[in-house]
């Protein structure tokens, strides 16, 4: 079964700031936060962005407050990935989310997603980042609680 080209981008964070980022365990040093595509094409987006949420970090959404931030992103698959989307598909269309919470978590990963997790200010999570959507994603949280 193939993956769908649409995704969700949930970016975990605290009051103060701190985001969660995930290593990934087929990519060494590629840092991430919470991403997964729609299981189904009717899938709500809110609905896959907490399911991806549980599946990989074990963090119950319901506990913090999940926003959708209107922005979306389309990017090129990159190539050694093109394998798990039907054949002809070179793009994925993502919807950025936020989950906040009260204060940092205890993560259980998904151990064949993810082989560690951090918590970091958001600006060192930004940089951390190799996914550009997901750096800009970041930075749209800081620049957020700058305006707020």
């Amino acid at each position: 079964m193939y993956k769908l080209p649409v995704s969700v981008l949930v970016v975990v964070h605290t009051a103060q700031l701190e985001v969660l980022l995930l290593e990934r365990s087929s990519r060494p040093g590629y840092w991430q936060s919470v991403t997964g595509s729609l299981d189904r094409l009717d899938e709500p987006l809110e609905t896959a962005a907490a399911r991806e949420v549980m599946e990989e970090t074990g963090i119950d959404p319901s506990g913090g407050r999940l926003a959708r931030w209107n922005a979306v992103y389309r990017f090129e698959i990159y190539a050694q990935w093109r394998h798990r989307f039907a054949p002809g598909t070179l793009y994925n269309t993502e919807h950025v989310f936020g989950l906040a919470v009260r204060e940092r978590r205890a993560v259980k990963l998904a151990p064949r997603e993810h082989v560690a997790y951090e918590w970091l200010a958001w600006d060192r999570a930004a940089a951390r980042c190799f996914s550009w959507s997901n750096r800009d994603a970041i930075h749209m949280l800081g620049e957020r609680a700058v305006l707020a």
